[in-house]
């Protein structure tokens, strides 16, 4: 990566570009640590339950009492952990399908400069994002790869790469991908110890709020004006081709011809024509007898549209199994972690001491003592922010928050679709510089974090203030309305 090194050297020669090049380092520099020093996603989680359970018997609850709340909770997320890895699933699958890649071809003919190029995958990314977080990573990776292939446009790789983070860095969250607001919108999903003191709160309360959706245009907004601002011009760029990566399409997708008779239909649209149509029936009936906001806060439905939509383009059967084959590994995160939350959770909400009282009591009440009702939203959006660098769930970690955030927001009476906002808008900051959810990007661009976290670092200070300041600031225009419990 010595060309990567040297460029960033040049790019500090003079003006605003010596400042930026200083956070670069600073940025490669802790991300150098924290990659050398930093153990795997499952060991923060493992250590959060050993740290939960020494905290519930330090409040009072016996062994035996944490020991039944970690065994009761573990599996209490299933339906929950199946539908979040059926959401990067999906949006893999419609990814890599012949349609999208045409998309992508388009997609990558419009940028004139490399700098406009980083622009247009800002944009996609955090667009795409807010449909479905999966679909940003895999979208966004590939849409760099086919820009790359226009060697005219001198783009350069990181920043072009960074710019393709930017959906899970900023805006995945505040879209329909997002896990707490699924959650909270689903009674179903939402463990029995949540339900009463959140409610259902549904979509229209959460990410379709005015407020939200000012905040998304504003992060969307200023992400895509320093992503083109901070990346290198021509003559600094590092390209895919100086960085010794290969980024001409492949045609590995193509299907030889069946072989036996019995490989027949997994060639055949047919299958696939008569499932989408029976797909197609029961959506237009769901969309058809259910208000639109609850049809499509249903992660079922969902997931189901995005399968179906995965299916449909890719045509035949053999291609969508293929693509889907190739998806499951980036739900192993998901699989194992999500039952963990689920005992967390538990024990912080189940695991009484004499008082009654549970660790997720304890911490509520220091909530309040420590916040009012304006200052909730910086307090708690500061919390979410350091637990999710040390936990970097996706959105699990919403299981661990939610008992005692959500009860410090009735206690306060804050409102609690923005309390869900305020977590998923904090959620995504440290995003920006934890390697964990960068990895099936960088494994479709064929880098390491190291190669792009200083352009994500430099957009982490600005969201930092700017995601701060719009949390309070807009908390004021909204009012409090006690759970809705079915």
């Amino acid at each position: 990566m010595s060309q990567a090194s040297l460029a960033k050297s040049d790019a500090a020669s003079s003006g605003p570009n010596q400042k930026d090049g200083l956070l670069v380092r600073i940025a490669i520099s802790f991300t150098t640590w924290a990659e050398r020093w930093f153990p795997d996603a499952f060991v923060f989680v493992a250590i959060a339950v050993v740290i939960v359970s020494l905290a519930a018997m330090l409040n009072g609850a016996s062994p035996l009492a944490v020991s039944r709340a970690f065994g009761d909770g573990f599996w209490s997320l299933i339906t929950f952990t199946m539908q979040m890895a059926f959401v990067a699933i999906g949006g893999y699958v419609v990814a890599v399908s012949a349609p999208a890649q045409r998309l992508i071809r388009r997609l990558a003919a419009i940028p004139s400069s490399g700098s406009g190029a980083v622009g247009v995958v800002a944009a996609v990314s955090m667009l795409a994002s807010l449909l479905n977080w999966g679909l940003s990573l895999i979208f966004g990776g590939l849409l760099v790869r086919a820009l790359a292939e226009r060697r005219e446009l001198k783009m350069d790789y990181r920043a072009a790469a960074a710019a393709a983070y930017l959906g899970l860095g900023a805006t995945w969250a505040m879209g329909l991908s997002s896990s707490a607001a699924q959650l909270q919108a689903n009674a179903g999903s939402l463990p029995k110890s949540l339900l009463p003191i959140t409610g259902v709160i549904p979509f229209s309360e959460t990410i379709f709020l005015w407020q939200s959706v000012v905040v998304s245009v504003v992060l969307l907004s200023v992400s895509v004006v320093i992503a083109v601002w901070s990346a290198p011009g021509p003559d600094k760029a590092v390209t895919a081709e100086a960085m010794n990566i290969n980024v001409e399409r492949d045609v590995t997708d193509d299907l030889p011809p069946p072989r036996q008779p019995g490989e027949w239909l997994e060639h055949s649209p047919l299958l696939t024509i008569l499932i989408v149509l029976l797909a197609a029936g029961w959506l237009a009936h769901e969309f058809a007898t259910k208000d639109t906001m609850i049809a499509i806060s249903s992660l079922n439905t969902y997931n189901f549209l995005f399968i179906m939509l995965g299916m449909l383009l890719h045509w035949r059967p053999k291609r969508f199994l293929n693509a889907v084959v190739k998806s499951v590994p980036a739900t192993s995160g998901v699989l194992i972690q999500f039952p963990f939350y689920g005992s967390i959770a538990a024990i912080l909400t189940m695991a009484k001491n004499d008082a009654g009282l549970t660790v997720s009591d304890q911490i509520a009440h220091a909530f309040v003592a420590m916040s009012t009702q304006h200052l909730y939203p910086l307090v708690i959006g500061v919390y979410s922010a350091v637990l999710g660098f040390f936990i970097p769930s996706g959105g699990g970690k919403w299981l661990l928050e939610a008992p005692y955030v959500m009860q410090a927001a009735n206690d306060l009476k804050v409102h609690l679709g923005w309390a869900v906002q305020v977590y998923n808008a904090a959620e995504a900051l440290p995003n920006l510089i934890n390697p964990f959810w960068m990895l099936p990007l960088l494994g479709v661009l064929g880098l390491k974090a190291r190669d792009i976290v200083g352009f994500t670092f430099l957009q982490l200070l600005v969201h930092l203030p700017l995601v701060l300041f719009l949390l309070w600031a807009l908390a004021y225009t909204l009012e409090y309305h006690p759970p809705v419990i079915p």
